[in-house]
């Protein structure tokens, strides 16, 4: 990706690179020394007094990852120049390891980059538990991730989930309010307590069955594994979830043949940072 501008007025290039041009502070101390910035065709630093009329040019392409790129198959919901948005599985880890660098989502976006000829990153936008499946939407490159964080940290994300629970949820619509930490190491895992950090789902039923129910949930904030935890939290664990589940929503994952947990990212919202378009991306998969 590259960001073009002709200057309108005199000043030095960090301010234009962070100003007209919308590079965070972050990446535009990371590339400086790389040659990435270029005044009328020459390379400079963001020091250097540009003048109006000058053409300044950032290029933003990405070397490809460390780690390697591989052939496998991607769902892909959405594409542009700035954006991959791809329909993961369940069982598919988001990101290589220090223990495995192989057979990752990252992985095979890299080699359908490699493929498609795209001087671009893995920059997830959205993060999935490797049993969550569903909607995961990529920046292709730093610049545009950090506007994407931006959006983020403002709620100007929106992301809807579906999930089967055990039970029959009582109430129609509302939000869970329940506070949630770290357990103790080695563990893991998270739990509801008083000390925790805040943490708030809405909720609304979408159908009810026999012993289950299926929702739409949305996450207010972001904590890991609150979805999963504020379910278990009400007395209605995911279906299929091995962690926060209970013996009885266990029987019932087991009579059903469940091999991972039923949420599914369902829907992303939000304003195309460059463009201004509303974007709407839905999973073609469901609770």
């Amino acid at each position: 990706m590259q960001i073009a501008l002709i200057a309108r007025r005199d000043g030095r290039l960090s301010g234009f690179l962070r100003g007209e041009m919308g590079i965070s502070a972050g990446l535009m101390n990371k590339l400086k020394w790389q040659e990435r910035f270029l005044v009328n065709g020459v390379p400079v630093h963001t020091d250097f007094p540009v003048r109006q009329g000058d053409r300044i040019l950032a290029i933003l392409d990405e070397p490809e990852p460390k780690y390697p790129a591989e052939d496998g198959q991607l769902r892909i919901l959405y594409e542009d120049e700035n954006f991959l948005a791809v329909d993961k599985e369940p069982g598919i880890l988001i990101h290589p390891s220090q223990s495995r660098d192989t057979g990752t989502l990252a992985n095979y976006v890299a080699g359908y980059y490699r493929r498609t000829g795209q001087a671009s990153a893995f920059h997830p936008v959205t993060r999935l538990d490797r049993d969550t499946y569903g909607v995961v939407l990529l920046a292709k490159n730093a610049h545009i991730h950090a506007k994407m964080n931006g959006l983020h940290d403002a709620g100007m994300l929106q992301k809807t989930y579906h999930a089967l629970v055990y039970g029959c949820w009582s109430e129609d619509r509302g939000i869970i309010d329940a506070p949630i930490g770290r357990k103790p190491l080695p563990s893991l895992l998270r739990e509801i307590r008083e000390d925790g950090k805040p943490s708030q789902t809405g909720f609304q039923v979408l159908e009810r069955r026999e012993n289950m129910t299926r929702l739409a949930l949305r996450p207010i904030t972001g904590r890991t594994h609150q979805l999963r935890l504020h379910c278990a939290y009400m007395g209605h664990p995911i279906l299929g979830d091995p962690q926060y589940g209970t013996e009885q929503s266990g029987a019932l994952s087991a009579s059903l043949g469940l091999t991972h947990q039923l949420l599914c990212a369902k829907r992303i919202c939000f304003t195309d940072p460059i463009t201004g378009e509303e974007r709407v991306i839905e999973s073609q998969m469901d609770a």
